[in-house]
């Protein structure tokens, strides 16, 4: 019985010693790369955008939350298209171009789409359901992170990512990190 006590009291004392000198957090992380197809099967690699301010979306066609951000989506694209500014729209669709083009045709989209049909993406960045959107800076940094639908026509954010675009400086905008309409994992 005595041991049994050392033990745990050694156990207890060792985790609180972990979590006092545990190393600082490192800050804001990096964006995981990866490589995907566009819907013309060009590949698209996140690191060979560095320099540009990137709006990563993670949606599918089946989640209603997402149909409703994509025409947001749409406007910021075009409001945004001639600065230094890249939207990437990443389909987690199993059926790829089977399932998206007929979608992306039928809206009218014209921002790019690429197609991750394993969902590594999604699992690289932890995603928690869809749609979920990532601003990466410059840098490659993940400045923001938005769960759930959000309204993306907002002039608001438009502003926020023209000021990280030509300024490198993340303001975000009122209820910027407020989590919208989610649809789960499938």
């Amino acid at each position: 019985m005595k041991r049994v006590l050392i033990l745990a009291l050694v156990v207890l004392v060792a985790g609180v010693l972990l979590t006092l000198f545990r190393a600082p957090s490192t800050g804001p992380s990096v964006a995981p790369d990866f490589i995907l197809p566009d819907m013309n099967g060009q590949v698209v690699r996140l690191s060979q955008l560095k320099g540009k301010v990137v709006l990563l979306n993670l949606w599918a066609t089946w989640c209603p939350p997402c149909r409703k951000e994509m025409p947001t989506m749409e406007v910021l694209y075009r409001k945004l298209k001639d600065a230094d500014f890249v939207m990437l729209a990443a389909s987690q669709d199993i059926d790829g171009k089977k399932t998206v083009a007929p979608y992306i045709h039928e809206q009218g989209f014209t921002f790019p789409v690429l197609l991750d049909v394993t969902g590594e993406t999604g699992k690289k960045y932890g995603v928690t359901g869809y749609p979920e959107t990532f601003i990466i800076d410059r840098q490659g940094v993940i400045v923001h992170r938005h769960i759930g639908y959000n309204d993306w026509a907002r002039p608001a954010v438009e502003t926020a990512l023209r000021k990280l675009a030509d300024q490198g400086v993340w303001a975000g905008w009122p209820e910027g990190s407020a989590a919208g309409e989610q649809a789960p994992l499938r």
